[in-house]
């Protein structure tokens, strides 16, 4: 069996399923990428189990077979060619041997029958949507998902579908991304959650691709479908907790200020903070914001001051700068509202500028009890 590739275009595409393969794999196999070829297109797939994603490229290939070529080994020796076609050999005992213009290099791969079988979606509900609306909803959303192996269910980002649009929810109980659009809108309603290593895979692909993404799935897989690839994975099981009920609906105190200006102050101002809690202090009093954070063990304290847009009784409310942090950094808009109602309550911010009309973005953080 013997196939016929450009070098650049088989590393771009091994690149792109590169991502789910782990470092350290329980079965053999899975270092391995499988690739099965059919007249003039190869498909290349990746799989850790949970998540496995193909890609389909055109090559000159007279036969077609499947064998499964080490993944490091493989990338490794790509990224070290110029562009140039290369011609695979595969013969008996899965030996491999690469040619190019500069020489031969063999290796030796694996019995591709010992691949795991890429799950088929029975039954599924599909939908279509645009790819820059599911990268756009994936990269405001994953950052606030959490880590916490004990509860599965906040490590990935909630999927709620409906006729009237799609709503996207991250959160690890010390802030929430609430994520929008209008223009995502499924036959269906339905709900379920995706793991956030599947996420960040897609959301790498889908900001340099100007195409639609098919969406299928049931209680169990979701597989999204764009251009040559297709990526499915396992859901997280488990019912996700009633967001709604989290999110404060009385905030009387409402601050607007500049988005870029604020986070900066908060990103001098953190460095004295405390190294446990990270806290910042925020008081606001009419058109005046005080940034302040003090780290009591080294004498070290930083205050800055901002000029707001305040309405409200005059308050005094502490945070984790990180989180603020992170969120404002995944905001877009010049200015940004951050609504209170009090000390112990959760604060949410919203951009005061739409990014598009189509979307609508709330991010909520937990307040730090501020120490007087």
């Amino acid at each position: 069996m013997k196939f016929i590739v450009s070098s650049s275009a088989l590393l771009k595409q091994l690149q792109i399923v590169s991502g789910v393969l782990n470092s350290n794999n329980s079965l053999p196999i899975l270092d391995n990428f499988l690739f099965e070829i059919n007249e003039n297109e190869i498909t290349i797939s990746a799989s850790d189990l949970e998540t496995t994603m193909t890609t389909k490229l055109a090559v000159e290939a007279k036969d077609s077979g499947i064998i499964a070529i080490p993944a490091k080994l493989l990338l490794d020796t790509l990224k070290a060619f110029p562009e140039q076609p290369l011609t695979f050999t595969i013969g008996n005992n899965f030996s491999i041997e690469i040619s190019s213009d500069f020489g031969r290099y063999n290796l030796t791969g694996q019995d591709a029958s010992e691949f795991p079988k890429t799950p088929s979606i029975e039954e599924p509900s599909v939908m279509k949507l645009q790819a820059f609306m599911l990268a756009s909803a994936i990269e405001k959303t994953i950052f606030a998902s959490g880590n916490d192996e004990l509860r599965p269910v906040m490590s990935g980002v909630f999927f709620q579908l409906s006729s009237e649009g799609s709503i996207f929810v991250a959160t690890d109980a010390h802030k929430l991304v609430k994520y929008g659009r209008n223009d995502a809108k499924s036959d269906k309603n339905a709900s379920f959650i995706m793991p956030k290593k599947s996420l960040n895979l897609l959301k790498n692909i889908l900001g340099s691709i100007n195409d639609e993404v098919t969406v299928e799935y049931n209680d169990t897989n979701a597989l999204f479908s764009f251009a040559s690839t297709t990526l499915i994975c396992r859901l997280i099981d488990g019912k996700y907790p009633n967001y709604e009920a989290v999110i404060p609906k009385e905030n009387p105190n409402k601050l607007t200020v500049e988005r870029s200006a604020f986070l900066n102050a908060i990103k001098r101002v953190s460095i004295f903070s405390s190294k446990t809690t990270h806290q910042v202090r925020l008081k606001v009093t009419g058109s005046e914001l005080n940034i302040s954070a003090e780290d009591l063990d080294f004498s070290n304290s930083a205050t800055e001051r901002l000029t707001c847009q305040y309405e409200g009784e005059d308050m005094e409310i502490g945070f984790n700068s990180r989180f603020l942090m992170e969120m404002l950094s995944n905001l877009r808009s010049e200015q940004v509202n951050l609504e209170m109602s009090a000390p112990n309550r959760a604060g949410i911010l919203t951009p005061v500028e739409k990014e598009d009309d189509n979307e609508e973005v709330l991010m909520l953080v937990m307040p730090v009890m501020l120490n007087s």
